[in-house]
């Protein structure tokens, strides 16, 4: 008996000793498969060139008064604002295109009639390629500005008795602007100088573009020429003046967007332009302020100044019935809603 125990002990020793092999067999030629198969890498994510955003925010406000001893009128006002930004990056490559949109409105007690105060349409696209100098590209920069609908002055309606009615109001206003007219636009060749992130220089030695006044009666406002064949003409009509005047000349552009806090950003444009053909002397001036204030998620503070002189356009009152060069300045303080999509980083 104790033979054929120890024959069973040993028999299964041997079949235990002969399966160990067969595993440890079986892991090293498992391991020298994973070893010689090929390595899968992990996807690598698609580079991004562009970022995208829109910002839209809209502003009300109203005035009502009840027996108010010091006077004025109940009104209404309504302003928005978009701004649009697509920009690329790639390489040594930049180009950068913005469009701003403001309209805005007012409705008094005192006219029965819906006024602008606020209408803006401007476009810009900015191309760079960067030179050997460091934060220096060639560049080519176009801007179309303009505005949607009409503006006007109101003068004082000529009523025997009685309370003017609206055709009164609307018989007593004068035409200032409109859609492409006037309307600008520009194509400049030069450098790009960029120190900083929040700041920019663009200067356009080679800068060309077309002043474009559409409607005949505000032509001669806008420093349009007449067409020669009524160049003799004592008294000429607004039809006899060109639609279009062609400007060749330098133009420095210069950007600064700061944000001095999370809630906190303030913008600047100041743009001047030369014209080689006339008067190069008299640069037209455009100078843009904006600070935006976030109060809350969706609440902010805007303040805005548009600065603008043009030696060829002429601003007309009572005063100056001919018209008159000045320097034309607008300021806005508003506060709103605001909401911003932009993409994600």
């Amino acid at each position: 008996m104790k033979k054929i125990f120890l024959l069973v002990v040993s028999f299964a020793a041997g079949i235990a000793a002969y399966a160990q092999d067969d595993v440890q067999k079986a892991a090293a030629e498992a391991a020298a498969a994973i070893a010689e198969a090929p390595q899968v890498e992990a996807p690598q994510p698609k580079p991004v060139y562009w970022t995208k955003s829109l910002m839209t925010n809209l502003n009300f406000a109203q005035t009502k008064l009840w027996d108010w001893a010091a006077g004025g009128n109940d009104n209404y006002t309504m302003t928005a604002y978009v701004d649009a930004n697509a920009n690329y990056a790639k390489d040594k490559m930049i180009w950068n295109n913005r469009l701003q949109v403001d309209y805005g409105f007012l409705y008094s007690s005192d006219k029965p009639i819906m006024q602008k105060v606020k209408d803006r349409i401007y476009f810009e696209s900015k191309w760079g390629y960067e030179t050997p100098i460091q934060h220096l590209s060639y560049s080519a920069n176009f801007d179309f500005k303009t505005q949607i609908d009409n503006n006007y002055t109101y003068g004082t309606p000529n009523v025997a008795s009685g309370e003017p009615s609206k055709q009164d109001w609307l018989n007593a206003r004068t035409l200032k602007s409109g859609l492409f007219s006037p309307a600008y636009s520009t194509l400049g060749l030069g450098l790009l100088w960029t120190p900083k992130p929040w700041l920019s220089l663009n200067v356009a030695p080679l800068t060309g573009g077309f002043v474009i006044v559409q409607d005949e009666e505000l032509r001669k406002a806008y420093g349009m020429e007449l067409m020669s064949e009524y160049a003799d003409n004592a008294n000429p009509t607004g039809d006899m003046y060109k639609s279009s005047r062609f400007e060749l000349g330098a133009q420095v552009k210069a950007d600064l967007n700061f944000t001095i806090n999370d809630n906190l950003k303030y913008s600047t444009q100041l743009v001047l332009f030369s014209n080689y053909l006339k008067d190069p002397q008299n640069m037209r001036v455009n100078w843009d302020q904006k600070l935006f204030w976030k109060l809350a998620k969706f609440f902010t503070m805007t303040f805005s100044t548009n600065l603008i002189y043009d030696d060829t356009v002429l601003i007309s009152n009572d005063s100056h019935p001919t018209g008159y060069r000045t320097v034309q300045f607008k300021e806005f303080f508003e506060l709103g809603f605001s909401y911003t999509i932009s993409s994600k980083k």
